[in-house]
Order: structure tokens, then C-alpha cells, then sequence
């Protein structure tokens, strides 16, 4: 079975792919945003998807990232190709006509080549009838974009990401671990939630490490557990 590695922040911990699952519309526990879970569903699920844009703001942990790809990896399982676009990406390819979809993450921080790609890949997309998905962390109306594409961005569906309350994070938490099989003591939990970041991607990534380092030492997942791990890592 294939393996991979993670980055060397810590030692590099051998995880089953087939345990890592990436982000699904499934996975996403809504909490208050359940509108805009509802909302994509409906239109990633359709075959006949209305090309009117949709837009998705909040602070970081809200989300955001997270249903963008899982709205990718929806349509990939349909067979279809999908543009991404994100802050990471300086030099964006050119737009395609077989993307069904264009995705545009962390718009709030595009620079001018971005934007302009953005841009047209928002305008292909408009005249070809295909979908737009975009996120940031401001509202449209306040990000500090070229005019003509912060526009684009508000005038279709827009919805207010809110972060998960504590005991809607330890319920995702409960969720990703019941997934891989793994149990989380509340002592566990509680430590996790109280000694590192509450952000629920890096929860969810020191969960991945936990996972691992307790599958190559063949032991449960404690608190001296993860003890262990940071003081060898």
C-alpha cells in the first residue's frame, strides 16, 4: 500500500493514505454554517449546476479552504475538471474549457498577477456558463481587489462563515478519529484543545501525526503519547 510522509516540522511519521482521508462535503461538521454546506451540496451535486457565483467569507478556522476542496473532490468523483486558484500559486495557467468549475481560495490575498488571472478565469467561466467558488476572509465588499473582479465576487450567493464553538470542534475531532478507528479519551481532548492551536485544520493535522506516531509505536493515543512524539520530533 502506498505511504507518504509528513513535512519535517516533525520527523517524518510514515501514515496510511487510505487513514488521511482529504476534506468532503460529509466531513464538514456546519455547526452555524449549515446554509452554505446545504447550499453546496445542491449545486456541486447537480449535472445542470447554475453558474450564478458563489462567495464564502469568515476568519481563518472558519472553513473556507475545506469546502472548496471538498466541492473539487465532489466533482473530480463525477469525472469533471475543475479550476484552482489560490494565494500559494504565483504564476496561475491559463483558464481552461475543461474545467467545469472554477475554485478561487484566499482571494483577500491575491496579488496583481492573481487577480488578474482571477479575473479572467471569472469572465471564461461567465461566458461559458460555468460555476464560480471563491472564498476569503473579508466580505466583498471590503476586499482590497481590482474593482471589476470584487464586484464579480458579491453579486451572486454569499455566505458568513462562522468559526465552530469548542464543543462543535471536539465533535469534529470525534468525528475525524472515530473515522480512522482511533479512540480520544475526553482527558485527551481537553489537552489537545488546551496546549495547542484551536484552528481546526491544525487540530485536524496534529490528529494525522497523533495517528501516525501511535501506529508506528504500537500505542494507544495518550497523553504521554503525545508527549512522547514532541519530545522526539
Amino acid at each position: 500500500m502506498r505511504r507518504f510522509y509528513l513535512p519535517p516540522r516533525m520527523k517524518q511519521i510514515a501514515l496510511d493514505i487510505g487513514l488521511a482521508r482529504g476534506p468532503t462535503l460529509a466531513s464538514f461538521c456546519p455547526g452555524p454554517n449549515d446554509a452554505a454546506l446545504t447550499h453546496l451540496k445542491l449545486w456541486a451535486g447537480s449535472p445542470t449546476r447554475s453558474p450564478v457565483p458563489t462567495y464564502l467569507w469568515g476568519s481563518a478556522g472558519s472553513g473556507k479552504t475545506h469546502l472548496l476542496k471538498a466541492v473539487a473532490e465532489a466533482l473530480r468523483e463525477q469525472g469533471a475538471s475543475v479550476g484552482w486558484l489560490d494565494a500559494s500559486l504565483a504564476e496561475p495557467p491559463e483558464f481552461s474549457e475543461r474545467w467545469a468549475v472554477v475554485l478561487l481560495d484566499e482571494v483577500h490575498l491575491y496579488t496583481a498577477v492573481q487577480q488578474h488571472a482571477a479575473f479572467n478565469w471569472f469572465v471564461n467561466a461567465q461566458t461559458l456558463q460555468r460555476g464560480v467558488l471563491a472564498a476569503g476572509e473579508l466580505p466583498p465588499a471590503d476586499l482590497k481587489l481590482r474593482e471589476d473582479l470584487r464586484t464579480r465576487l458579491g453579486w451572486g450567493h454569499v455566505f458568513h462563515l462562522q468559526v465552530l464553538t469548542e464543543p462543535e470542534r471536539r465533535a469534529v475531532l470525534r468525528q475525524a478519529a472515530d473515522a480512522r478507528g482511533v479512540f480520544l479519551s475526553d482527558e485527551v481532548m481537553d489537552f489537545m484543545l488546551t496546549r495547542f492551536s484551536r484552528d481546526l485544520g491544525s487540530l485536524m493535522q496534529l490528529l494525522g501525526e497523533l495517528d501516525g506516531y501511535a501506529l508506528q509505536t504500537k500505542r494507544a493515543i495518550t497523553i504521554p503519547l503525545i508527549r512522547s512524539m514532541l519530545e522526539n520530533h
